[in-house]
């Protein structure tokens, strides 16, 4: 039976969403949390791995320095309090990707609680508090074969790839986030794109979302305003900023329609598909006292010295919002103008592009324009559409240079795009560069003024504004690489 989904602007004027956010970022560090098995992205099946990391009998771990500063780092960014003290906890449950059948992890004394971040969204700042940030071990990765889908569901047999068991993993936990009514799928995207940004600038991982080296799942529930908060789901392992967006949305419609016809939610976790957009029920939701929480017996606590902790402080960059303010003053950009960027997500690779060497002005024109329109198009992101910076400050140069006209900059990026190879090479095989030698366009300029007297003869008389349909029928004579200003030039020194 088809259910028919409430419009979401009707769900949002009868219930009050209330979001949270779990987002998990694996760090870059050169080895494992509590081995010393190389961390790098992909490699053969389980080809990184070693006794510790695969839990075996009388294998004891070592905690990584490196994976404690970046999570203190991490902290610091976002106005947490660093413990003074604190330890780890096994987390006992049983899935085939967890190898000891325990994840190490951190309980009821985190590194780093009650922090906050600021996010803008519709040129308002929203304050997220947060929770906790803590540090663990990752899992171990499970593929499904022999099915549609991907999902155990329907597949003939379970591989299991411990690469990736191990890994320094940190958590951030935020606060519950009530009060923001229908703009909730917005204010989700914006913390974890701010959060994503974050934690780049603090070069502690490479956060990319399609790699799983960020990953966000996503807690939604809903009330009647003035009642209690309702149950919540769990939609889990969101891998893009959009889908952040999608899933809250999605579930904010389906929470709506089971309570309008009298249902109750489901305390459980969900997944999200990409292809349709909505979320579909996981298990149910388990709580603390389901994992048997205790004290790591292998591991002494952590006691950060509070000189290390300021030392750490000092050396934070400059964290991205008070980044984006400076850029703005940099490229003379209003308030709206870089909203525009922000949404689009186009703040680093604009300064990239610009550091390629083009101005703010040419490297806007096209992240904003051309490209930002195939991304929306696909349904992308803006960085995944094909051209890096340094192609598009190579295509603004070439137009800077006259080489180019914007029509044949737009040719020469779709080739970039299908991956042909550099602009200028582009423009060079296809035979796209502009024409400029007048000996080349004079045939084509006398033959736009025999075929048009009309017009020829207003320009005799004075009226050089109507050279711009000689120039029109010189530009399509040579299929657009005419350069119009030498066009335009010759037509008036022809019939002056």
């Amino acid at each position: 039976m088809t259910v028919t989904l409430p419009p979401y602007e009707d769900v949002v004027a009868r219930y009050e969403p209330v979001i949270g956010l779990e987002t998990h970022v694996e760090l870059g560090t050169n080895t494992k949390m509590f081995c010393g098995c190389p961390t790098d992205f992909g490699g053969q099946p389980n080809t990184r791995i070693c006794p510790v990391c695969l839990g075996l009998a009388g294998s004891l771990p070592v905690a990584n320095k490196a994976a404690i500063e970046a999570t203190i780092r991490i902290g610091l960014a976002l106005n947490c309090t660093i413990a003074t003290w604190c330890r780890f906890a096994r987390k006992n449950y049983f899935y085939p990707d967890m190898p000891k059948n325990y994840q190490i992890s951190q309980y009821d004394e985190p590194l780093c609680i009650d922090g906050w971040l600021d996010v803008e969204v519709d040129g308002e700042l929203v304050r997220i508090g947060i929770e906790r940030v803590h540090l663990e071990e990752d899992t171990g990765k499970t593929l499904h074969v022999g099915g549609a889908t991907g999902r155990i569901h329907g597949a003939t047999e379970s591989l299991v790839d411990y690469n990736r068991a191990g890994i320094p993993l940190v958590e951030i936990v935020t606060k519950p986030i009530p009060g923001t009514g229908a703009l909730a799928p917005i204010v989700a995207r914006a913390y974890v794109t701010e959060l994503r940004d974050v934690i780049r600038s603090l070069d502690v991982s490479d956060v990319r979302m399609e790699q799983g080296s960020l990953r966000c799942d996503v807690n939604t529930s809903l009330n009647l305003p003035g009642e209690e908060w309702g149950t919540r789901t769990e939609t889990k392992n969101v891998n893009s900023l959009r889908s952040v967006e999608r899933a809250v949305r999605s579930e904010i419609i389906r929470q709506a329609s089971v309570l309008d016809a009298g249902g109750r939610i489901v305390q459980e976790t969900r997944h999200f598909h990409e292809d349709t957009g909505d979320t579909t029920s996981g298990r149910s939701k388990e709580t603390a006292t389901d994992y048997r929480y205790f004290p790591e017996p292998d591991l002494v606590p952590l006691a950060p010295d509070a000189s290390w902790v300021a030392s750490l402080k000092e050396s934070l960059p400059e964290l991205p919002r008070l980044h984006r303010k400076r850029l703005q003053t940099e490229w003379g950009l209003s308030d709206l103008d870089m909203q525009s960027v922000v949404n689009a997500g186009a703040v680093e690779l604009i300064e990239q592009t610009i550091a390629a060497g083009t101005t703010p002005e040419g490297a806007r024109k096209w992240w904003l324009g051309e490209l930002a329109r195939r991304a929306n198009e696909t349904g992308i992101e803006l960085a995944a559409v094909g051209a890096s910076p340094a192609h598009v400050a190579e295509l603004q140069r070439l137009v800077d240079e006259g080489k180019l006209n914007d029509k044949l900059a737009r040719t020469v990026l779709e080739g970039v795009i299908a991956g042909e190879g550099t602009p200028a090479e582009i423009m060079t095989a296809r035979g796209l560069e502009v024409v400029s030698d007048t000996g080349a366009l004079t045939a084509a300029v006398d033959e736009a003024i025999a075929a048009n007297p009309d017009v020829a003869e207003k320009i005799r008389e004075g009226k050089v504004a109507a050279a711009g349909a000689l120039i029109g029928a010189v530009m399509k004579a040579t299929r657009g690489q005419a350069d119009a200003k030498t066009v335009r030039e010759l037509i008036i020194s022809r019939l002056s």
